[in-house]
């Protein structure tokens, strides 16, 4: 059995389902770029090129893989059009391997004596508290005792749709009034997660703009706090990010990348959008590994990212 046909029928099924707008969009200006050519010529790899581009793969990682695809051309003298559609696939997958993008187990967590903290950050509007209400249900499904925090006290709405999803998932969340320091409900978060011998803490922060500065030295202190609970706190940064703005997204991955020490990404929306390339180009561009995809609204459609099963997705037409 190959590489591309481990995964669980379901699974798979879903995530073409949602990744179908973006493999439609994908294909169409694809199968242009080859008309009427029968190899792989300079013409076609400019179109190839122009298509990854337009896909939101970014410039940087397009540049990468048709360099890859050229020296293939040169090796092999002769490629034809045909061939180039399994020879992208798997160049694509090579990329994701070497970008640390790993294929995960299905929302495990190590093991250890201690809660591991995952710090959840992003801009308003990506799906971050939806992504954390998710992730609670399935690691509760799968039998760990979760904690939430609601460190974003600076929206009203932010605290409420978590106490939402907390009761939704019956999992217990920390809170504290509006405007309080967000810090405090992480130490918060942390001790009553210790006490309670918690699996993992899962704590929002605020999403305002992601180029202020007071935000990102908001996160350096709520880290410091949660390291006076646990020393090795937070085990995980999370950066959730919106597929469905395609380079903005990238935009957003700049910024937090360089302020904190995101270990962990999370792609929403790729059901709505023709943009799901932006994940290959975030994936190569800044070195960190996308753990989970959002492919739809229900609280099972948050997914464990596969590198074979996302590019076999894609591919399958």
């Amino acid at each position: 059995m190959g590489v591309f046909s481990v995964f669980s029928r379901d699974k798979k099924e879903k995530l073409e389902e949602g990744l179908d707008k973006t493999k439609k969009s994908f294909f169409t200006r694809f199968s242009k770029a080859i008309v009427g050519k029968s190899r792989v010529d300079d013409e076609v790899l400019d179109r190839l090129e122009e298509v990854l581009i337009s896909s939101d793969v970014g410039v940087p990682t397009t540049l990468k893989i048709i360099n890859r695809i050229e020296e293939r051309v040169a090796r092999d003298k002769y490629l034809g059009t045909e061939e180039l559609n399994h020879i992208l696939k798997g160049e694509i997958v090579e990329l994701l391997q070497e970008n640390n993008t790993s294929d995960y187990k299905e929302f495990a967590l190590p093991v250890q004596d201690i809660p591991y903290v995952i710090m959840v950050v992003g801009v308003n509007g990506v799906g971050k508290t939806t992504t954390i209400g998710k992730l609670a249900h399935q690691f509760k499904k799968r039998g760990h005792r979760v904690v939430l925090g609601a460190a974003d006290t600076f929206r009203a709405a932010a605290v409420d749709q978590l106490k939402i999803w907390s009761e939704r998932v019956d999992v217990p969340v920390v809170m504290h009034k509006m405007g309080s320091d967000p810090a405090s409900v992480a130490y918060d978060t942390l001790k009553s997660a210790v006490d309670q011998n918690a699996d993992v803490v899962i704590v929002d922060t605020a999403g305002r703009l992601h180029n202020k500065a007071n935000l990102m030295n908001e996160l350096s202190k709520i880290k410091r706090v949660m390291q006076k609970v646990i020393p090795e706190a937070p085990h995980e940064i999370l950066l959730i990010l919106d597929a469905s703005t395609g380079q903005n997204a990238i935009e957003q991955a700049r910024q937090f990348t360089a302020s904190t020490e995101v270990n962990a990404l999370a792609l929403t929306k790729l059901d709505g959008t023709a943009k799901g390339g932006v994940v290959l180009g975030i994936s190569d561009q800044f070195k960190v590994p996308v753990k989970y995809i959002g492919i739809g609204e229900r609280v099972e459609d948050l997914q464990v990212f596969n590198r074979y099963e996302f590019v076999d997705s894609l591919f399958n037409v």
